[in-house]
């Protein structure tokens, strides 16, 4: 689907998707939803403290609700896995409020996925995710750290247990006011955020538009950079775009038979403040992104918000949305981080 003109991305090569990693099997089975909560089961939540400037230093006051639905769609199995952590300290607590969550995109099997969503976070913790005080710079030596040992960990347990599974992942840390999104992968985070509110950008109805922003880049064997790095390590990208005509992404947990001809597991990361114009996160795999645009999606989200629906109810509109109505095909899993305001 086409994106529409008012979303800003970072990923420059962009391009059209198809959604299997793999070449893969399909049948007809219903519809099926897992790991969905109920309309009335309360998600879960995080009240975390926001420093603004324009109000006289004064602090504004944030609760992350948050949630995720996910379908097999036509699929024969489920491969995705998922993180919803609002209260993320584990065994390491601190001052800084921590949040945490992910989607796995998995191919070849689930394996890597939920290995990965078993230690990922845990990894970037013992390897000095900031606990007291932020420092950005540490924070992202922590996370690019906590994916190395989890691709090295993965790939030992990989080879003694005989299987080659890999997972694209999309990966979020709040860390006080600050947001970090890690991505390797096909696997997008996008970014719901108001205009200015200076009076220029108000709709005819007097709402302030929303913005959809792309914060993560894809990592296709067909984009020049990655290619670059393939054919350097002695691996080829075919016609059809795919590393050695089989895998599309170029980035990913796991892969053993890929990594010595150029897969990675270095994520991009980046980071942003989050502000009052920050209304929501959605994280999502490659299948929901293959029938939602990053605009289409945020405002289709956003109007089930404004309507007072949790987040649950959000998240599951979401992917049935995308299985049901646009024939998604390939598994779906979408995360929505919704950022209220407290009064």
């Amino acid at each position: 689907m086409a994106e529409r003109s008012n979303s800003t991305s970072v990923d420059k090569e962009s391009a059209s998707t198809t959604n299997n990693k793999r070449e893969g099997h399909f049948d007809n089975s219903d519809f099926v939803t897992k790991k969905l909560r109920n309309d009335t089961q309360e998600e879960p939540k995080a009240e975390i403290s926001v420093h603004n400037d324009s109000k006289n230093g004064s602090e504004l006051y944030f609760e992350i609700e948050a949630d995720v639905a996910e379908d097999k769609g036509s699929r024969h199995t489920m491969e995705d896995a998922s993180v919803v952590l609002p209260d993320a300290s584990l065994e390491f607590p601190g001052k800084l409020r921590c949040a945490h969550f992910a989607i796995y995109d998995g191919h070849g099997g689930r394996l890597a996925a939920e290995y990965a969503q078993k230690h990922l976070h845990a990894n970037v913790l013992s390897a000095g995710l900031p606990r007291e005080l932020l420092d950005v710079k540490t924070a992202k030596k922590a996370i690019l750290e906590g994916f190395r040992r989890t691709d090295e960990s993965l790939l030992q347990e990989s080879t003694k247990g005989g299987w080659q599974d890999g997972a694209a992942a999309v990966c979020v840390w709040v860390l006080g006011s600050k947001v970090f999104v890690a991505n390797i992968g096909d696997a997008k985070a996008i970014l719901a955020r108001s205009s200015p509110a200076d009076g220029s950008h108000n709709s005819s109805d007097g709402s302030t538009p929303i913005k959809a922003i792309v914060l993560t880049r894809e990592h296709k064997a067909i984009y020049p950079q990655e290619r670059a790095r393939i054919q350097k390590a002695g691996g080829s990208v075919s016609s059809n775009g795919r590393l050695q005509a089989r895998l599309e992404v170029s980035r990913a947990f796991g892969d053993r038979q890929f990594k010595k001809v150029g897969v990675i597991a270095t994520p991009d990361v980046h980071s942003f403040d989050l502000t009052e114009r920050d209304h929501f996160i959605i994280l999502g795999c490659d299948g929901l992104w293959g029938v939602f645009g990053p605009s289409d999606a945020v405002d289709f989200v956003q109007k089930l918000l404004k309507e007072g629906l949790p987040v649950s109810v959000v998240s599951r509109r979401l992917v049935r949305e995308a299985v049901r109505e646009r024939q998604c095909k390939d598994n779906c899993s979408a995360v929505v981080i919704a950022f209220r305001k407290k009064q």
